[in-house]
């Protein structure tokens, strides 16, 4: 494969990698670039472990090669705050952890886009993050404390 240089914005900051042409976007973040909370879950885009943002909206980065984030903007897990996930482990929403970034991205997307909430019910929000530990009701409880909308399960 050949090798091309990819300059874009992570976490706020620009960066520049050399990846293969094919190379996924999870694989550029977590073994070039260390940054492991991104998890692989299933590798097809179905369980939602790999969830980061491209350009503020939640995407499978186990879909997207890296080539196509060149000049775009890429957020992960890494760049909340500490006290920003705190909801969710104390509102069981974490057993095992593979789940967990990809849940809490899709759930700051969902924070950020609060209308969402007028059409659709957050376990309908989170349909595309699977989690095989806890069921869904202390994930939708914790994402619902941090919205401040316990009720919109």
């Amino acid at each position: 494969m050949t090798a091309i240089s990819i300059a874009f914005t992570l976490n706020g900051s620009p960066v520049s990698v050399d990846v293969d042409s094919a190379e996924r976007l999870l694989d550029t973040l977590r073994y070039r670039l260390g940054l492991t909370g991104t998890k692989e879950g299933c590798g097809e885009g179905e369980c939602g472990a790999c969830t980061v943002h491209l350009d503020g909206l939640p995407v499978d980065s186990c879909l997207v090669p890296t080539y196509q984030v060149r000049g775009r903007r890429v957020d992960t897990v890494e760049s909340l705050d500490p006290p920003a996930l705190e909801p969710f482990a104390r509102g069981g929403a974490t057993q095992c952890g593979a789940c967990t970034p990809g849940v809490v991205m899709t759930a700051w997307w969902i924070r950020d886009h609060p209308e969402l909430l007028g059409t659709h019910t957050l376990r309908e929000l989170m349909a595309g993050n699977l989690c095989r530990c806890t069921g869904y009701d202390g994930i939708v409880d914790s994402i619902g404390a941090v919205l401040g909308e316990r009720g919109s399960a």
